[in-house]
């Protein structure tokens, strides 16, 4: 199925999808972390494009990047369980010093070390995060972290994780995005000396956790960036992250129409093919004219990131496009197949499940359009 979305990485397709084919959809039907997949990935490179050259990656773009992400999904896979080490080494890229980027992005391109986690989330804040309660004080040439962290994905399978904590009180700061700060964290270092996970099972069958932090004391020197700069340093990331999943939303919504389309036309009922019916076949071409929108948003998105432009807007509607056109189809799908749709062989209900994250996290589909309307549209703010 062709697309009409400006494209011409056709060799970077192809290369993705001959390693995808490698691992059938029997494989992503484990109720387990996709290890030899994310292996395969890496050893390959690339879960390193973004990172440049000097420091072994391969120096390319989120436009790049973003065709990674959607063709994993778009070949049935789950580009959730590995995505973070794409956008959470640019806050390390954009704001570390150069020491901590000589120590951490070559083993991160290598495969050596693995930054899969970002810990922001927490069980009584939310998505208000400049109103985080976990702390890092600093004692001498050590911080101390106190707090908790929920909904903090793949530490299981990470070496190193990203934390935004709160340096200066709320009360002490002139702005509530001032205060906070951005640190490292050595997961092996940090599990059980001050520093707990709990795993959380799920919908999705995403690795994720809540994070306990009591104590916990970090090098002075895993400071990214300057103290209580960390909420404006994790604004890039957070660009990239949004039109990262806006790509795999994507290619969710092109397998769900591919596999809705197909079976259209071979189940027979009433003697003709169901997908004759207009409708059948009407929910299915909408939801793909709806992806086919969300995919030029998409690409805008990341034109203007890799030109250094501004790109908050693109980004996070990108997102609400990408995630609603995913989840029309994954409906449209699931519908087309009926009583099928629910047997795990045919895999529509996995991967039903697994896009309706996308409404949610990570960023709801209502504060992006609280967004629009505040700092596109500038009508008043509404929280």
């Amino acid at each position: 199925m062709q697309t009409s979305a400006p494209d011409t990485h056709n060799d970077l397709r192809d290369a993705m999808r001959a390693l995808c084919a490698q691992f059938p959809p029997e494989y992503h039907r484990r109720e387990s972390y996709p290890e030899e997949f994310v292996d395969a990935l890496t050893r390959e490179g690339w879960l390193a494009a973004m990172i440049p050259e000097k420091y072994g990656g391969s120096g390319l773009g989120l436009t790049e990047a973003s065709i990674i992400m959607e063709e994993v999904n778009r070949c049935g896979g789950n580009a959730g369980h590995c995505h973070g080490q794409m956008y959470n080494m640019g806050t390390l890229l954009r704001h570390g010093s150069d020491e901590q980027k000589q120590k951490y992005l070559p083993g991160i391109a290598s495969g050596a070390l693995r930054l899969q986690s970002m810990a922001v989330t927490e069980p009584t804040t939310g998505t208000d995060t400049t109103k985080l309660k976990t702390t890092a004080v600093k004692k001498g040439d050590r911080y101390e972290i106190n707090g908790q962290k929920v909904w903090i994905s793949r530490i299981q399978h990470s070496d190193l994780m990203i934390l935004l904590a709160r340096t200066t009180p709320l009360k002490e700061v002139r702005k509530k995005s001032q205060g906070l700060s951005i640190f490292m964290v050595d997961l092996k270092a940090a599990i059980g000396k001050g520093m707990e996970i709990c795993p959380i099972d799920n919908m999705p069958n995403h690795e994720t956790n809540e994070v306990f932090f009591d104590n916990l004391e970090i090098p002075a020197e895993n400071l990214i960036g300057t103290e209580g700069r960390g909420f404006y340093h994790i604004l890039d990331g957070l660009n990239a992250e949004r039109t990262l999943i806006a790509a795999e939303c994507i290619g969710d919504g092109y397998w769900f129409t591919d596999k809705a389309r197909a079976y259209a036309g071979e189940r027979i009922v009433f003697d003709r093919p169901i997908g004759q019916n207009q409708g059948v076949q009407f929910p299915i071409a909408k939801a793909y004219v709806n992806i086919e929108a969300a995919n030029l948003m998409r690409f805008e998105a990341c034109r203007r990131f890799d030109a250094g432009l501004d790109c908050g807007a693109q980004a996070n509607m990108a997102k609400l496009l990408a995630s609603e056109a995913s989840w029309e189809a994954a409906n449209a799908c699931i519908q087309t197949h009926g009583g099928f749709g629910f047997a795990r062989e045919y895999d529509v209900e996995r991967k039903f499940r697994e896009a309706r994250l996308y409404q949610v996290a990570p960023i709801s589909t209502n504060l992006i359009l609280s967004y629009v309307g505040e700092h596109i549209l500038g009508m008043p703010r509404s929280f």
